[in-house]
C-alpha cells in the first residue's frame, strides 16, 4: 500500500513548541512528514541551516517512534512546491495561529493551486496554549535576552544559551 506524505515547510528559525503542535497532529494524517527547511538569502537567521535541522532531528525522533510516522528532512530555497513534487509529497501541512494566518494562507492556496492543481494543501488551528508563539518574535524575544523557555523545547532553548 503506498504511504501518504505530508510537506510541512519552513524556516524553523527557531523551533518552537507552535511548530511541534502542528507537526504532532500531522502525524495523525500521513504515514511520512517531510520537513522542508527553507533558506532565504535575504534573511539571516538565528540558527544555521545546519543546525535547525540537527535540531529538528533531535526533537523529532521520539515523536516519529511514539506516532509510527516517518520523517524526512529536505532544504528547499525555491517554490515550495517544487520542493513539495520533489519529495513526492501529496499534501501541503501549514499552521495556522488566527485569522491573519488564514488570509494569507488562503492566498497562497490559490496560487499553489493553479501551479500544481495535485497538491492539496490540510490547514491545521494551532492548539490554543500554542496559538499565541511566532517564531519571529521567539527569536526578537531571544535576541534582547528575554526568557523564552515556554515557547520551545528544552534542546532549542539551550542551544540558544550557547
Amino acid at each position: 500500500m503506498a504511504r501518504l506524505v505530508g510537506f510541512y515547510p519552513g524556516s524553523f528559525d527557531p523551533l518552537t513548541n507552535g511548530h511541534l503542535d502542528v507537526i504532532e497532529r500531522a502525524c495523525k494524517l500521513v504515514d511520512t512528514l517531510v520537513i522542508a527547511v527553507g533558506t532565504h538569502h535575504s534573511k539571516k537567521p538565528l540558527f544555521s541551516h545546519e543546525d535547525r535541522v540537527a535540531l529538528l532531528r533531535a526533537v523529532l525522533e521520539p515523536i516519529g517512534k511514539r506516532t509510527d510516522t516517518e520523517f524526512q528532512f529536505v532544504d528547499f530555497s525555491g517554490l515550495m512546491v517544487n520542493a513539495a513534487r520533489a519529495a513526492g509529497a501529496k499534501l501541503i501541512i501549514r499552521g495556522l495561529r488566527d485569522t491573519t494566518d488564514y488570509n494569507f494562507e488562503m492566498q497562497m492556496v490559490g496560487m499553489n493551486a493553479q501551479m500544481a492543481p495535485d497538491l492539496q494543501t490540510v490547514f491545521l488551528p494551532s492548539s490554543p496554549h500554542v496559538r499565541h508563539i511566532s517564531a519571529t518574535l521567539v527569536r526578537q524575544i531571544a535576541e534582547l535576552g528575554g526568557d523564552i523557555s515556554a515557547f520551545v523545547p528544552p534542546i532549542v532553548l539551550k542551544a540558544l544559551k550557547k
